[in-house]
């Protein structure tokens, strides 16, 4: 009898400490509407979230359970993506076409996924339709665990500056132009958090720090970020603590993610945050104020000019960001402790972009493929086992050199392979290119052909790790990559005509073992369409 009470008791106790050990939840409802928006003094239609512009802002911590019921109030099917997250084991939520159905007007969808073993700045964006370019994106921040140590001492305040360019065109035009077959025009503006020029401000005081977390939102220029008369000391690129590098200005490619500090060293008065275009033969050029809270008079004259079409300097900073091999990242080991660089890669594959027309319509390749979705989600698919929807192999892991052709492209790839990724740019303008469900570490770039020669200039030390990577002119850039998350992950280029027009495609992360301990199962909410309409997930 006692035995028995013993072992109730303990298994008691057990239950409680596991339910009482439970990472947080925080929850969210948001509702997505159509509202007037004058970004740049024009009314528009944008897409607001809970009546805002950009959106709502994520506040975490590492390890928190987020909660995101999302009722799409729009007359057209919704989704959003959540870039950088890397969604362990959890593809499901990833927020784009080839893992989820959208939400259909009128519906809602509630997404749950964890910033597990996650710290730093990311955003989330609509993934559908063109809808980035009306807005519906936000700032997501993860901050370290309070026993977690932070390579710098706590900021008097943490800014969230989410930065792009911009037109005044509906995106309803925008994606007519390119449905149409033509390419977008130049954009007219530049935004800082939704606004144009000097309608952002941010007041500091005397001798204090203060973080700023910078995403580039848009949809297809390099920006150049910079305080007028200050520095900014480099610390987190995408989740990674960096070498504390200083820098008088950053290029933000797009969809990249950088945190810096400012401290308000200079005499009190107004001075100009800068945001301008790079690599472009117009330069836009964009404003805030970096306010002292005694300041003793405004900006005067013109904004501090800032690099504008040179590519060795963007090179070298892009080199000189790297990890900071002391510190902790969401747990207590250094971030360094993962020697990358003793690990012999099993597979290369290579990726060269190209655009071309197609049918009198102009259309963008990866490896000569043009990726068209299918009618079903390719994770839906997959789960339920539904053929003709894609077929593995229908990209190579290299260029082919054929001409550019429209396909559901999706590559294989081996759960557990650490692989080298190699993107190459014949073009002649700076692409950016993202890998979701992952952190990859950019251990080599440079100008001209990749060759196994080029292996020897890699960094196989303290590359930094992050999600998105530019590859400039004529040149390539090289990731490694531990695929250790099951799923159905999106490689896409973060120029959106470009993936709207086909430079994407999937790489299936596949374990045959199929198991829960590599892989959650499907959702028990998640919304079935196209040829899986009918079917069913999980009992509730």
């Amino acid at each position: 009898m006692s035995l028995n009470l013993a072992t109730i008791f303990f298994a008691f106790a057990f239950v409680f400490v596991v339910v009482n050990a439970e990472d947080p939840y925080r929850f969210f409802t948001w509702n997505v509407t159509y509202g007037v928006i004058y970004p740049l003094g024009v009314p528009q239609q944008g897409i607001l979230i809970n009546g805002q512009f950009p959106g709502p802002e994520i506040y975490s911590v590492t390890n928190d359970n987020l909660i995101i019921n999302v009722f799409n109030s729009l007359d057209e099917p919704f989704l959003l993506s959540w870039n950088g997250i890397l969604q362990r084991r959890n593809s499901w939520q990833d927020g784009v076409y080839g893992t989820t159905c959208p939400i259909p007007p009128g519906k809602n969808f509630t997404y749950t996924l964890q910033v597990k073993d996650q710290i730093g700045s990311f955003f989330y964006y609509p993934s559908l339709a063109f809808h980035k370019a009306a807005g519906g994106f936000g700032g997501i921040k993860i901050l370290s665990r309070p026993r977690i140590p932070v390579p710098f001492p706590e900021p008097a305040d943490d800014h969230t500056l989410l930065i792009g360019d911009w037109y005044k065109a509906n995106h309803t035009r925008l994606r007519s132009i390119l449905d149409g077959g033509k390419k977008l025009p130049f954009p007219d503006g530049i935004l800082i958090n939704g606004r144009g020029s000097n309608s952002v401000s941010y007041t500091v005081e005397q001798g204090k720090t203060y973080r700023f977390r910078i995403s580039n939102v848009g949809l297809q220029n390099s920006l150049n970020f910079r305080i007028q008369g200050h520095k900014m000391k480099l610390v987190e690129v995408e989740g990674t603590h960096t070498l504390q590098t200083t820098y008088s200005s950053l290029d933000v490619h797009v969809g990249q993610s950088y945190s810096v500090l400012v401290t308000a060293d200079q005499p009190a008065q107004d001075y100009y945050i800068v945001v301008s275009t790079r690599f472009t033969s117009i330069l836009l050029t964009t404003t805030g104020i970096f306010r002292y809270s005694n300041s003793a008079g405004p900006v005067s004259g013109p904004p501090p000019g800032g690099p504008t079409i040179e590519i060795d300097w963007s090179l070298n900073q892009a080199r000189s960001i790297r990890t900071n091999l002391t510190a902790s990242g969401p747990r207590p080991n250094p971030q360094g402790s993962y020697h990358y660089g003793m690990i012999n890669t099993t597979r290369t594959i290579r990726l060269a972009s190209s655009a071309a027309q197609v049918n009198k319509k102009q259309r963008y390749a990866v490896n000569s493929v043009s990726f068209v979705p299918a009618d079903t989600p390719l994770k839906i698919a997959d789960f339920f086992k539904i053929g003709g929807v894609f077929r593995l192999g229908s990209i190579a892991d290299k260029p082919s050199g054929q001409g550019m052709y429209l396909d559901t492209s999706v590559m294989a790839a081996d759960f557990r392979a650490f692989i080298e990724i190699i993107f190459e740019n014949p073009e002649n303008i700076v692409q950016s290119w993202h890998l979701d469900g992952y952190s990859f570490f950019v251990v080599g770039m440079d100008g001209g052909q990749w060759t196994e020669s080029s292996r020897n200039q890699y960094n196989l030390r303290d590359a930094i790790a992050r999600c998105t990577v530019q590859v400039y002119p004529k040149s390539w850039s090289a990731i490694y990559v531990a695929l250790d998350n099951v799923g159905m992950w999106n490689v896409r280029s973060e120029f959106w005509a470009r993936q709207y027009l086909g430079q994407q495609f999937y790489l299936r992360v596949y374990s045959p073992v199929e198991s829960i301990r590599d892989e959650y199962p499907i959702p028990r909410n998640a919304r079935l369409c196209g040829k899986a309409t009918g079917r069913h997930t999980r009992p509730l």
